[in-house]
Formats: structure tokens, C-alpha cells, sequence
């Protein structure tokens, strides 16, 4: 335990420079609301896997929101349904099976799950820089760990922008705080994708304000471990809280 703080301090950062923390999860069901029911059917198994939401994401999300207790926003509608952490621009913004969809079905579809899960994070978020508050935002997902024929060699990717310093200092010092508390676990930095591609968090730091006093982290977890052993997915869930409050915990 003692060893996570020490190696936060070592780090040169500072958790007090955030006087605001929040977690979301974007990800964290493949709930299908009634009104689109009938546009499911017989896709049960492609709703529970990855491509249907982020699996063991939530319940991170809720142990981290807990233990440094922080307001812990999330979904648990399918992300086929709409995909809340991408722009409504984007390729992947509907899926397969809402692109088939009428027109009136997808503006119902924005209008009650997609804007209003983004306008909840982001006044909170912007309520939050108007007061002239530093936020660090936490944003919990999964990956699979094979993704289309390649094997993906880490434990948990930590995306963020290299060119803000808030979010590369911090992100620095959590994977050093992770590294110390279980050195076999493998961080990488911005993998398996890029911190800086279209998502929630690269959305939200064009909000006033968020240039000096936002940091969006967008947390990655290989989904072998809440697939794979109980006591070993409980394991890692530990070693990440851990080293969260560790960091929260130097600083207070």
C-alpha cells in the first residue's frame, strides 16, 4: 500500500491541482429500451459481446466512484443502440442495426438517449470550469483482447492528449503508481487507441475553460480479466482502486 503513494510522490505531480473528480462510463450495459426492441431481435449474443457494450466497465466504474467518492455518471443502454462516446458525425455514431432504422426512430434515438446522457456530463463538467474548478474526468471502458485476428499485449491503456499537460503528468504518475503496485501488470500509454481520436473527452476539452483546467482520461481494460478468473478480475479492480486513491491520498 505504502509503496503506491510513494511512488505518486516520486512522480512530481499533484492531485490537488483537480478540485473536481467525475467518472463516467459510456459503455456500461446492452440494455435495449422498449421503443427499439423489435429492432433487436434475435440479437441477443452480438448484444453481449464487446460489440454490445464494455464489459466489466461499469463495475469498475462504481468501485472507483466509491472509493474517492466522486459523482459517477454512466449509461447502460447498448452501444448499438448510439455510440454516446463518439460525434454525431462519425462512422460508428449508429450501428449496423440502427442505420436500418427510420428516420424517426434515429431522432428519437439522439433526442432521449444520446443528448441527454452528453448534456448530463457536460454541465456538470462545464458548471464545474465556469466556477474556475480544475476537473479531472475519469471515462471507464474495455477492450476485447483480440481485435480482428491480432492479439492486443496489454492490461490497461491510459488514452489521453500528449500535448496537455494536466492529462499526460497525471497519466504518468497513475501508470507509475499501477507499476508499483502490481509490476506485472502491462500499461501502455494511448492504446489500444488513440486519446486524441474522436470521443467524449477530446469533445469536451473544447469547452471554456478546459484548456487549463480539464483533463479527460479515458481508463482501458482488457477484457480477459472480468471474462477470465473471478478472484483474478477482482484482483486487477483492486490493484486499479488502489492506485487511485493512493494518488488522491498523497495529496490530501
Amino acid at each position: 500500500m505504502r509503496s503506491c503513494a510513494i511512488a505518486w510522490r516520486r512522480a512530481g505531480c499533484c492531485v490537488r491541482k483537480f478540485d473536481r473528480i467525475i467518472i463516467t462510463c459510456e459503455h456500461g450495459g446492452h440494455r435495449v429500451p422498449a421503443a427499439y426492441r423489435s429492432l433487436f431481435v434475435g440479437r441477443d449474443r452480438v448484444l453481449r459481446s464487446h460489440r454490445g457494450y464494455d464489459p466489466g466497465a461499469l463495475e469498475l466504474a462504481r468501485m472507483l466512484s466509491r472509493s474517492i467518492r466522486a459523482p459517477l455518471i454512466f449509461s447502460d443502454v447498448t452501444r448499438l443502440l448510439v455510440e454516446l462516446n463518439r460525434s454525431p458525425d462519425s462512422d460508428d455514431f449508429f450501428s449496423a442495426v440502427t442505420r436500418s432504422a427510420s428516420a424517426k426512430q434515429q431522432i428519437g434515438i439522439v433526442r432521449d438517449h444520446y443528448l441527454p446522457y452528453r448534456r448530463k456530463v457536460e454541465r456538470r463538467i462545464e458548471g464545474w470550469l465556469g466556477e474556475g474548478r480544475r476537473v479531472l474526468h475519469l471515462s471507464i471502458h474495455s477492450f476485447t483482447p483480440v481485435f480482428r485476428g491480432r492479439r492486443r499485449d496489454l492490461d490497461i491503456g491510459l488514452l489521453y492528449d500528449p500535448a496537455r499537460k494536466l492529462e499526460a503528468t497525471f497519466c504518468k504518475a497513475w501508470r507509475s503508481s499501477l507499476h508499483k503496485c502490481d509490476p506485472s501488470l502491462v500499461v501502455r500509454a494511448n492504446q489500444p487507441y488513440r486519446g486524441t481520436a474522436d470521443g467524449f473527452t477530446t469533445y469536451l476539452r473544447t469547452l471554456p475553460g478546459a484548456a487549463a483546467h480539464y483533463a479527460g482520461i479515458e481508463l482501458e481494460i482488457n477484457q480477459r480479466f472480468c471474462r477470465g478468473s473471478e478472484k483474478q478480475w477482482r484482483a486487477l479492480q483492486s490493484r486499479i482502486v488502489e492506485s487511485l486513491v493512493h494518488i488522491v491520498a498523497a495529496d490530501s
